[in-house]
C-alpha cells in the first residue's frame, strides 16, 4: 500500500526554475528509469529535494519515500540513512531504525532485477551529498 500510494502521489515531483538547486541525473542501464534530481541545502541542511522523469512504481515510489525521510536532515544523517537503505537492498547488516518508511522495501533483494530501480536515485542524492 505505501509503495502504490508513493507511486500513484509521489512526493515532490516537479523541477523548479532555481539556481540555488544542485541537479543530477540518474539513469538506469537496464529499464526505462531516467530521473532528474534537484536538492537544495540550508547550510548543512537539506532544505528541499525535487524531482521529476521517467520511471516504472519501484523506482518513482522510492524516489518519494526518500525525498520525504531525507528532507531537513543534515547531509551526515543523510548520508548514514543512505548507507542504511543501500545495505538493506544489498542484504548487508543494517540499522532499521534509520531507514523509517523505506523498510517497506526490505524484501527487494528477492527480485534483483528491481534492487536498481529502488536504488538508483538514493545513489544519486548521495552522489550529490558527497561532492557538497
Amino acid at each position: 500500500m505505501i509503495i502504490m500510494e508513493n507511486y500513484q502521489n509521489p512526493k515532490n515531483r516537479g523541477l523548479v526554475d532555481d539556481c540555488t538547486y544542485c541537479n543530477i541525473n540518474t539513469n538506469s542501464k537496464s529499464c526505462i528509469d531516467q530521473i532528474d534530481l534537484q536538492i537544495k541545502f540550508d547550510g548543512d541542511k537539506i532544505e528541499d529535494i525535487r524531482f521529476d522523469g521517467e520511471a516504472c512504481a519501484i523506482c518513482t515510489s522510492s524516489t518519494s519515500i526518500m525525498i520525504d525521510t531525507l528532507i531537513g536532515k543534515t547531509k551526515k544523517e543523510a548520508i548514514e540513512i543512505i548507507d542504511n537503505f543501500q545495505k538493506m537492498i544489498n542484504e548487508e547488516d543494517y540499522d532499521e531504525e534509520k531507514i523509517g518508511e523505506a523498510i517497506v522495501y526490505n524484501d527487494i533483494s528477492k527480485q534483483p532485477n528491481r534492487k536498481n530501480c529502488a536504488l538508483l536515485t538514493w545513489n544519486g542524492i548521495k552522489e550529490i551529498l558527497n561532492k557538497n
